[in-house]
């Protein structure tokens, strides 16, 4: 930082130190052009004089009140406005006091709003341009008089265009702040929704693969002295739903890996192309599973594939887990125009696990939350006979959305 530099930020942190520095520049200016008389005897010549004692005092309060300029800007103008009409009326020659009037109109101008400083302004230019033609010593069209009028008009000029400038580099400096806040609101709420989804994926996936674990090791506890093969059976489909649980996990917490980390996967793998294989886990739970599906087409757009295959694994997890050791479950997945339709339905005597009453799960939350975000519908209920129905409908394209087509 240059000593220039370091200057203004010392005068900048204080006001009343630069106002009293200005006060005194102007005072030295106003006392040394009152030493000059342009009105020679021969036409326009500078000859030095002696300024009078009431101009002198004039010169001095004038200077004096702008040191209170910031403080009551109207106040000094109203001041130095009054000590520069005396000197235009009683001066001769007239000595330059309306200087002082120049700086204190600059300081109401640059402090308020337009409208004041063009009403402010030509009060200020009337009265002394006024006061100097009709009462001052000099002929009404003297070059003074119209000087009066010029610098005044220059006065709140400049003060309006420095308020102007203010105004817009605030406005600039406050939309950059706004832009900088709605940045780190989007970024936050991107991490929420992250964190969201993340959440979801671990509930599937841990509830899903846990559920199955609890069934087979229930079977090989109930059949180990009696039909050892069976258990042995059992304990093999636990540690193979033991595996693909870590599999899941590992690729689920993959997503919280550094973005430039080449081993981290973006998406789980999981989608309706691994339906067969989900259902044949159940299957080997215990649980009867029927899968009929008419979804041919292009691919599914990643985040639905994901969506559907979710939705249809927490409904046969909550199916396993309150239906009944004798439920059976039918999975259908229909594609029909630009949406595709997954129903999953049960016989059991529970609920599904999907009401209110049954351990105040999250897996109706998650479902539902999953088809949301994508402006879908999900649709739940018991079906009348007995069982329970899960009907989800998710659009192909993001920008769509579905009716809601059931309570």
């Amino acid at each position: 930082m240059s000593t220039l530099q370091r200057a203004r930020c010392r005068l900048r942190a204080h006001p009343f130190a630069l106002d009293a520095a200005l006060a005194a520049g102007v005072l030295v200016c106003m006392v040394a052009g009152s030493f000059v008389d342009p009105h020679g005897p021969h036409g326009v010549t500078w000859e030095l004089r002696t300024p009078d004692p009431l101009s002198l005092a004039l010169m001095a309060l004038g200077a004096a009140a702008l040191v209170l300029r910031r403080r009551a800007p109207r106040a000094v103008l109203a001041l130095t406005g009054a000590v520069s009409v005396a000197e235009s009326v009683t001066g001769d020659p007239r000595a330059p006091v309306a200087m002082c009037v120049v700086v204190a109109l600059y300081t109401v101008a640059s402090t308020t709003e337009r409208p004041t400083t063009w009403r402010v302004g030509l009060l200020t230019m009337t009265v002394l341009t006024g006061a100097a033609m009709i009462a001052g010593p000099l002929p009404w069209y003297a070059q003074e008089n119209l000087g009066l009028l010029a610098w005044t008009g220059i006065g709140a000029t400049a003060g309006d265009a420095v308020r102007s400038h203010r105004a817009f580099v605030q406005a600039i400096r406050e939309r950059a702040e706004r832009a900088e806040r709605t940045r780190e609101e989007e970024a936050r709420r991107r991490v929420a929704e992250e964190r969201l989804r993340i959440a979801r994926d671990l509930h599937d996936v841990v509830a899903h693969h846990i559920a199955l674990v609890n069934v087979q090791a229930g079977v090989a506890a109930h059949v180990m002295d009696r039909r050892p093969d069976q258990a042995k059976e059992a304990l093999g489909h636990v540690r193979e739903a033991s595996r693909s649980a870590l599999e899941e996990l590992r690729a689920t917490v993959g997503l919280l890996r550094q973005s430039d980390d080449p081993e981290a996967p973006t998406e789980p793998t999981s989608g309706l192309d691994r339906l067969d294989e989900l259902a044949g886990t159940f299957r080997s739970a215990g649980l009867r599973v029927l899968v009929a599906r008419e979804d041919q087409g292009p691919a599914l757009p990643a985040a639905v594939d994901l969506a559907a295959y979710r939705v249809i694994q927490e409904a046969l997890t909550n199916v396993q887990k309150h239906a009944g050791s004798e439920a059976k479950a039918e999975v259908s997945v229909v594609r029909v125009g630009p949406r595709i339709e997954i129903t999953v339905l049960d016989d059991g005597t529970g609920d599904g696990g999907q009401g209110t009453g049954h351990g105040g799960g999250h897996g109706l939350l998650g479902m539902r939350e999953r088809v949301t975000a994508l402006r879908g519908t999900l649709t739940t209920g018991p079906r009348f006979g007995g069982g329970f129905r899960v009907h989800a409908i998710l659009p192909l394209e993001p920008g769509t959305s579905t009716a809601q087509d059931g309570p």
